[in-house]
C-alpha cells in the first residue's frame, strides 16, 4: 500500500535517482518529489525545513517528556507510518483496529500512547493490558515497555506460560500498572485470583489473527468477561480473516481503521522462488547457505518436529544454527532467540508461531523451507528481513503442489515472482528409498560449495 505524505527529507534524498517521481497529490511528475521505499515524499525548500522536519520527528505528538526520553533512549528518530497514523487517535481515546505486517513498527505505536496516558494517574494497579500469542511476543513487547518508559517510573509485568507461577503472582502483587500477556496463562491468574482487571483503561489485542490461528478467541472473550466495559480497545493483526473482523466489530466502539504494507512485500526485500523436490530441500538449502554471503538468517518450517530436525541438520553441516519450536522449554527458547539477537548463532530454524516474537533488525535474510498457507503469512514471513531501512532476501522453496498457494501469493501481491535454479545442483537426484530417509536424511553441500565456504 503505497502512502503518499508530505515530509521533509534530509538531504540524501534530495539527490535521489528517483527524483521527478509523479506527485500523486496532483497527478503530475514533479522534481519536488521523490520516492523512497514505496512512499512518496514531496521535498519542502529549505526555508521550510526546520517546520517540516518537527513534523517528521516525535515531538509532533506533544508527547510527555519523560516518554520523549524513552524515545531517546531507544535511538528512535523519526516515526513510522503506523505510528503517525496510529498514535494521534490513541492519544485521543479512539479504538484502534491496524492492519500491519511485521516491521512496521507497530509496538511502539501503542507502547507510546500508552505510557502517555498511564504516566499521570493512579500507580500499583493494572491499568493497560496487552495480550500476545507467544511468550516471545510477549517478552519482546515487555521489555519495549521497560525501555521506552523507563523514566516514567511505570511498571511492566510479562504474563506466560512454560515458567513457575510463583515469580509472576510476586511482581504482580508488588503493584504494575501494565501486563502483558498470553491467554492461557492469564486465565490461570484470573482463576487463582492473583491479577485483578476491573480497573484496565486499556485493551490491547496484538497479533489478533496468529491468536485465531492458535485457538486462543475463546480465551480471549472469557478475558474481556472481567474487564469493565468502559474501556479503549486497541487491535493490532498482520492479516484480517473473517473470525478477527467479527472480534473487532465485537470489541472495538467505531474504531479508526489503519492499513499500512498490507499485501505487498516490503520494498527494501528482494525476493525469488526455487522449484525443487520435496527430499532435495535440505540439500539444496546447504548449498544456498555456503555460497550465501549472510549476516543472519532465518528458515521457517510447517511444523516443529521438522524444525527441529533441520535445525540439527544445519548444525551437522558445521554452521552455528538453534532451532526455536514449541517444544523447547521457556529457557532454551529464550536462550535461542538471544544467541541469534546477539550473534551467537547464525542461523534460526523456527515455525510460524514461535517466530512472532522475534524482533532483529538485522536479519539478512529469510528462507522459506515450507511455503506458508496463505499470502498474508508469505508477507509477513519475508517482512523480517529488510527492516530499519536495511536490504533483505527472501528465498522460498517449492514443489508442484505449492502451484496453486504461488499463484494466490503472486496474485496478491500483484507481481510475477522470480524463478531461480541453484547453479551446479543436481536437481536430478532421486528420492532416497523409504528405511534410508528414516535413518535421519543427512544431507551434505557438494565438496565445491564446500570449497567455496572456505
Amino acid at each position: 500500500m503505497n502512502t503518499d505524505i508530505s515530509l521533509w527529507l534530509p538531504s540524501a534524498a534530495r539527490h535521489s535517482q528517483n527524483r521527478g517521481t509523479t506527485n500523486k497529490f496532483n497527478n503530475v511528475p514533479d522534481e519536488n518529489c521523490v520516492t523512497v521505499n514505496s512512499y512518496t515524499y514531496r521535498l519542502f525548500p529549505p526555508s521550510k525545513e526546520r517546520e517540516i522536519k518537527r513534523f517528521m520527528e516525535f515531538n509532533r505528538f506533544d508527547l510527555h517528556p519523560r516518554v520523549t526520553e524513552g524515545i531517546k533512549t531507544a535511538g528512535y528518530s523519526t516515526p513510522t507510518p503506523i505510528q503517525i497514523q496510529a498514535i494521534p487517535p490513541v492519544l485521543e481515546g479512539r479504538d484502534v483496529m491496524g492492519l500491519a505486517q511485521t516491521g512496521t513498527g507497530k509496538t511502539a505505536a501503542f507502547v507510546l500512547p500508552v505510557l502517555n496516558r498511564l504516566i499521570g494517574g493512579a500507580r500499583g494497579q493494572v491499568r493497560a493490558l496487552v495480550i500476545a500469542p507467544t511468550r516471545e511476543l510477549s517478552e519482546q513487547i515487555h521489555q519495549a515497555i521497560s525501555i521506552l518508559g523507563r523514566a516514567t517510573r511505570l511498571r511492566s509485568a510479562a504474563v506466560y506460560g512454560g515458567v513457575g507461577l510463583g515469580p509472576q503472582i510476586q511482581i504482580l502483587r508488588a503493584g504494575v500498572e501494565i501486563v502483558v500477556a498470553c491467554p492461557g496463562r492469564l486465565l490461570d491468574h484470573i482463576g487463582q485470583g492473583t491479577v485483578d482487571l476491573s480497573r484496565v483503561e486499556i485493551l490491547i489485542l496484538d497479533e489478533a489473527d496468529r491468536m485465531f490461528d492458535m485457538g486462543f478467541l475463546p480465551d480471549i472473550r472469557r478475558i474481556v468477561k472481567h474487564l469493565r466495559l468502559k474501556r479503549q480497545t486497541l487491535m493490532f493483526s498482520a492479516t484480517m480473516p473473517q473470525d478477527i473482523r467479527k472480534l473487532a466489530a465485537d470489541l472495538l466502539q467505531t474504531p479508526v481503521n489503519i492499513q499500512v504494507g498490507h499485501s505487498a512485500p516490503v520494498s527494501t526485500v528482494a525476493h525469488a522462488l526455487y522449484p525443487v523436490e520435496q527430499h532435495l530441500k535440505t540439500a539444496l538449502l546447504l548449498e544456498l547457505l555456503c555460497e550465501t554471503d549472510a549476516e543472519s538468517v532465518l528458515i521457517f518450517t510447517r511444523t516443529k518436529h521438522r524444525a527441529k530436525r533441520l535445525g540439527l541438520q544445519i548444525e551437522r553441516a558445521g554452521f552455528r544454527a538453534a532451532s526455536l519450536q514449541g517444544n523447547l522449554s521457556q529457557n532454551k527458547r529464550q536462550a535461542a532467540l538471544d544467541g541469534f539477537r546477539n550473534g551467537k548463532y547464525q542461523i534460526l530454524v523456527a515455525t510460524d508461531i514461535v517466530a512472532r516474537g522475534i524482533d532483529v533488525s538485522t536479519i539478512s535474510h529469510v528462507i522459506n523451507y515450507d511455503v506458508p498457507d496463505t499470502a498474508e503469512a508469505y508477507t509477513h514471513r519475508i517482512g523480517r528481513t529488510g527492516r530499519a531501512a536495511r536490504t533483505g532476501d527472501a528465498f522460498t522453496f517449492i514443489t508442484h503442489e505449492d502451484e496453486e498457494i504461488v499463484a494466490i501469493i503472486e496474485r496478491t501481491i500483484g507481481e510475477k515472482i522470480e524463478r531461480r535454479f541453484q547453479k551446479g545442483f543436481d536437481y536430478r537426484k532421486p528420492a532416497p528409498l523409504r528405511d534410508q530417509a528414516s535413518s535421519g536424511n543427512r544431507a551434505r553441500p557438494s565438496k565445491a560449495a564446500l570449497r567455496r565456504r572456505r
